[in-house]
Protein backbone atom coordinates (compact mmCIF):
# COMPACT_ATOMS: atom_id res chain seq x y z
CA UNK A 1 0.00 0.00 0.00
CA UNK A 2 3.05 2.30 -0.13
CA UNK A 3 3.09 5.06 -2.76
CA UNK A 4 4.80 4.13 -5.99
CA UNK A 5 6.26 7.65 -6.26
CA UNK A 6 8.51 7.47 -3.19
CA UNK A 7 11.86 7.20 -5.00
CA UNK A 8 14.84 8.43 -3.01
CA UNK A 9 15.42 12.14 -3.55
CA UNK A 10 12.30 12.58 -5.69
CA UNK A 11 9.97 15.42 -4.83
CA UNK A 12 6.38 14.29 -4.43
CA UNK A 13 4.04 17.02 -5.71
CA UNK A 14 1.37 18.08 -3.24
CA UNK A 15 -1.86 16.22 -3.85
CA UNK A 16 -0.37 13.61 -6.17
CA UNK A 17 -0.21 9.94 -5.19
CA UNK A 18 -0.11 6.67 -7.07
CA UNK A 19 -0.79 3.62 -4.87
CA UNK A 20 -0.78 -0.11 -5.51
CA UNK A 21 -3.62 -1.36 -3.32
CA UNK A 22 -2.94 -5.03 -4.00
CA UNK A 23 -5.32 -7.54 -5.58
CA UNK A 24 -4.49 -6.09 -9.04
CA UNK A 25 -5.95 -2.71 -8.02
CA UNK A 26 -4.28 0.71 -8.09
CA UNK A 27 -5.37 4.21 -7.10
CA UNK A 28 -4.18 7.54 -8.50
CA UNK A 29 -4.76 10.94 -6.89
CA UNK A 30 -4.44 13.95 -9.18
CA UNK A 31 -5.18 16.60 -6.58
CA UNK A 32 -3.17 19.52 -7.90
CA UNK A 33 -1.36 21.03 -10.87
CA UNK A 34 -0.88 19.05 -14.09
CA UNK A 35 2.70 19.52 -15.28
CA UNK A 36 5.34 21.52 -13.47
CA UNK A 37 4.50 25.17 -12.86
CA UNK A 38 6.74 28.21 -12.25
CA UNK A 39 7.22 27.17 -8.62
CA UNK A 40 8.27 23.60 -9.44
CA UNK A 41 4.96 22.20 -8.20
CA UNK A 42 2.77 19.77 -10.11
CA UNK A 43 3.21 16.27 -11.47
CA UNK A 44 5.15 15.90 -14.72
CA UNK A 45 4.22 13.51 -17.50
CA UNK A 46 7.50 11.65 -16.96
CA UNK A 47 6.85 11.09 -13.27
CA UNK A 48 3.31 9.97 -14.06
CA UNK A 49 4.59 7.54 -16.73
CA UNK A 50 7.31 6.16 -14.45
CA UNK A 51 4.88 5.66 -11.57
CA UNK A 52 2.27 4.06 -13.82
CA UNK A 53 4.89 1.61 -15.09
CA UNK A 54 5.89 0.94 -11.49
CA UNK A 55 2.39 -0.28 -10.68
CA UNK A 56 2.98 -3.44 -12.68
CA UNK A 57 0.20 -5.43 -14.32
CA UNK A 58 -2.82 -4.14 -12.43
CA UNK A 59 -6.29 -4.87 -13.75
CA UNK A 60 -8.21 -1.91 -12.28
CA UNK A 61 -7.24 1.73 -11.70
CA UNK A 62 -9.28 4.31 -9.80
CA UNK A 63 -8.12 7.79 -10.82
CA UNK A 64 -9.38 10.53 -8.49
CA UNK A 65 -9.24 14.10 -9.81
CA UNK A 66 -9.43 17.48 -8.10
CA UNK A 67 -7.38 19.80 -10.29
CA UNK A 68 -7.60 23.13 -12.07
CA UNK A 69 -5.41 21.73 -14.86
CA UNK A 70 -2.06 23.00 -16.03
CA UNK A 71 0.25 22.07 -18.89
CA UNK A 72 -1.68 20.93 -21.94
CA UNK A 73 1.04 18.64 -23.27
CA UNK A 74 1.58 16.96 -19.91
CA UNK A 75 -2.19 16.44 -19.72
CA UNK A 76 -2.33 14.94 -23.20
CA UNK A 77 0.48 12.54 -22.33
CA UNK A 78 -1.29 11.44 -19.13
CA UNK A 79 -4.55 11.00 -21.04
CA UNK A 80 -2.82 8.76 -23.60
CA UNK A 81 -1.07 6.71 -20.91
CA UNK A 82 -4.37 6.00 -19.15
CA UNK A 83 -6.41 5.48 -22.33
CA UNK A 84 -3.91 2.93 -23.64
CA UNK A 85 -3.44 1.13 -20.32
CA UNK A 86 -4.62 -2.46 -20.25
CA UNK A 87 -6.36 -1.95 -16.89
CA UNK A 88 -9.97 -0.85 -16.55
CA UNK A 89 -9.79 2.84 -15.60
CA UNK A 90 -12.51 4.38 -13.45
CA UNK A 91 -12.26 8.17 -13.11
CA UNK A 92 -13.74 9.96 -10.09
CA UNK A 93 -14.14 13.75 -10.38
CA UNK A 94 -14.15 14.54 -6.68
CA UNK A 95 -14.00 18.33 -6.81
CA UNK A 96 -12.83 19.83 -10.09
CA UNK A 97 -11.58 18.59 -13.45
CA UNK A 98 -10.71 21.79 -15.30
CA UNK A 99 -8.66 22.53 -18.38
CA UNK A 100 -5.96 19.85 -18.85
CA UNK A 101 -7.47 17.79 -16.01
CA UNK A 102 -10.79 17.62 -17.87
CA UNK A 103 -9.39 15.75 -20.84
CA UNK A 104 -7.34 13.45 -18.61
CA UNK A 105 -10.72 12.51 -17.14
CA UNK A 106 -11.91 11.47 -20.60
CA UNK A 107 -9.54 8.47 -20.44
CA UNK A 108 -11.89 6.72 -18.01
CA UNK A 109 -13.78 3.63 -19.09
CA UNK A 110 -16.28 5.01 -16.59
CA UNK A 111 -16.39 8.60 -15.32
CA UNK A 112 -18.10 9.41 -12.04
CA UNK A 113 -18.64 12.96 -10.77
CA UNK A 114 -19.67 14.17 -7.33
CA UNK A 115 -22.85 16.24 -7.13
CA UNK A 116 -21.01 19.42 -6.20
CA UNK A 117 -18.04 18.88 -8.51
CA UNK A 118 -17.29 20.65 -11.79
CA UNK A 119 -15.86 19.96 -15.23
CA UNK A 120 -14.49 22.95 -17.14
CA UNK A 121 -13.36 23.04 -20.76
CA UNK A 122 -11.77 25.94 -22.63
CA UNK A 123 -9.31 26.74 -25.38
CA UNK A 124 -5.60 26.35 -24.78
CA UNK A 125 -3.61 29.50 -24.12
CA UNK A 126 0.03 30.37 -23.75
CA UNK A 127 2.58 33.15 -23.44
CA UNK A 128 4.55 34.11 -26.52
CA UNK A 129 7.30 36.53 -27.47
CA UNK A 130 8.89 37.50 -30.73
CA UNK A 131 7.97 38.98 -34.07
CA UNK A 132 4.86 38.70 -36.23
CA UNK A 133 5.91 35.34 -37.69
CA UNK A 134 6.47 33.97 -34.17
CA UNK A 135 2.98 35.09 -33.15
CA UNK A 136 1.44 33.47 -36.22
CA UNK A 137 3.25 30.19 -35.55
CA UNK A 138 2.08 30.26 -31.94
CA UNK A 139 -1.53 30.91 -33.02
CA UNK A 140 -1.34 28.02 -35.49
CA UNK A 141 0.01 25.74 -32.77
CA UNK A 142 -2.83 26.73 -30.42
CA UNK A 143 -5.39 26.04 -33.18
CA UNK A 144 -3.91 22.57 -33.65
CA UNK A 145 -3.86 21.86 -29.92
CA UNK A 146 -7.48 22.99 -29.58
CA UNK A 147 -8.51 20.72 -32.43
CA UNK A 148 -6.87 17.66 -30.87
CA UNK A 149 -8.45 18.41 -27.49
CA UNK A 150 -11.83 18.91 -29.15
CA UNK A 151 -11.52 15.51 -30.84
CA UNK A 152 -11.03 13.86 -27.43
CA UNK A 153 -14.16 15.52 -26.02
CA UNK A 154 -16.25 14.71 -29.10
CA UNK A 155 -15.21 11.05 -29.10
CA UNK A 156 -16.00 10.61 -25.39
CA UNK A 157 -19.15 12.73 -25.07
CA UNK A 158 -20.70 12.06 -28.53
CA UNK A 159 -21.49 15.76 -28.89
CA UNK A 160 -20.97 17.51 -32.21
CA UNK A 161 -17.66 19.21 -32.94
CA UNK A 162 -19.51 22.54 -33.23
CA UNK A 163 -21.13 22.18 -29.81
CA UNK A 164 -17.82 21.32 -28.18
CA UNK A 165 -16.06 24.17 -30.00
CA UNK A 166 -18.67 26.63 -28.75
CA UNK A 167 -18.25 25.36 -25.19
CA UNK A 168 -14.47 25.64 -25.41
CA UNK A 169 -14.67 29.14 -26.92
CA UNK A 170 -16.90 30.26 -24.05
CA UNK A 171 -14.94 28.56 -21.21
CA UNK A 172 -17.84 26.41 -20.04
CA UNK A 173 -18.28 25.06 -16.52
CA UNK A 174 -20.46 21.99 -16.00
CA UNK A 175 -21.72 21.21 -12.50
CA UNK A 176 -22.23 17.54 -11.63
CA UNK A 177 -25.65 16.96 -13.21
CA UNK A 178 -24.78 19.12 -16.21
CA UNK A 179 -21.59 17.17 -16.80
CA UNK A 180 -23.57 13.92 -16.92
CA UNK A 181 -26.19 15.44 -19.24
CA UNK A 182 -23.49 16.74 -21.59
CA UNK A 183 -21.65 13.41 -21.65
CA UNK A 184 -18.55 14.48 -19.72
CA UNK A 185 -19.41 11.99 -16.97
CA UNK A 186 -21.41 8.78 -16.83
CA UNK A 187 -22.70 8.78 -13.29
CA UNK A 188 -23.50 11.29 -10.55
CA UNK A 189 -22.42 10.25 -7.06
CA UNK A 190 -22.97 11.62 -3.59
CA UNK A 191 -20.99 14.70 -2.61
CA UNK A 192 -17.56 14.14 -1.11
CA UNK A 193 -16.07 16.47 1.49
CA UNK A 194 -13.47 17.68 -0.99
CA UNK A 195 -12.92 21.35 -1.81
CA UNK A 196 -12.28 22.12 -5.45
CA UNK A 197 -8.59 22.77 -6.04
CA UNK A 198 -8.02 26.33 -7.27
CA UNK A 199 -4.65 28.01 -6.89
CA UNK A 200 -5.01 30.41 -9.80
CA UNK A 201 -8.71 31.19 -10.11
CA UNK A 202 -7.94 34.60 -11.57
CA UNK A 203 -6.96 33.03 -14.90
CA UNK A 204 -10.51 31.80 -15.54
CA UNK A 205 -13.06 34.22 -16.97
CA UNK A 206 -16.28 32.36 -16.07
CA UNK A 207 -15.41 30.97 -12.65
CA UNK A 208 -18.64 29.84 -10.91
CA UNK A 209 -19.44 31.74 -7.73
CA UNK A 210 -19.41 28.45 -5.81
CA UNK A 211 -15.68 28.18 -6.50
CA UNK A 212 -14.66 31.65 -5.39
CA UNK A 213 -15.74 32.02 -1.74
CA UNK A 214 -12.48 33.71 -0.77
CA UNK A 215 -12.86 36.29 -3.52
CA UNK A 216 -16.45 37.00 -2.53
CA UNK A 217 -15.47 37.32 1.14
CA UNK A 218 -12.69 39.75 0.23
CA UNK A 219 -15.02 41.90 -1.87
CA UNK A 220 -17.60 41.95 0.92
CA UNK A 221 -14.98 43.06 3.43
CA UNK A 222 -13.71 45.81 1.10
CA UNK A 223 -17.22 47.09 0.57
CA UNK A 224 -17.81 47.19 4.31
CA UNK A 225 -14.60 49.19 4.78
CA UNK A 226 -15.61 51.58 2.01
CA UNK A 227 -18.91 52.33 3.74
CA UNK A 228 -17.31 53.29 7.08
Amino acid sequence: MAPINNRAGAKTPAGYRMLNRGNDHAEIYLYGIIGQDWYGDGVTAKQFADDLKGLGKVKAIDCRINSEGGDVFAGKAMYTLLAEHEATVKVHIDGLAASAASFIAMAGDEIRIAEGAFVMIHNAWTFAAGGADDMRRTATLLDTVNETIREVYVARTKNTAKAVKDWMDDETWFAGKEAVSAGFADKLVENLKVAACLSHGDRFKNLPSALKPRRLAALTRLEALRRR
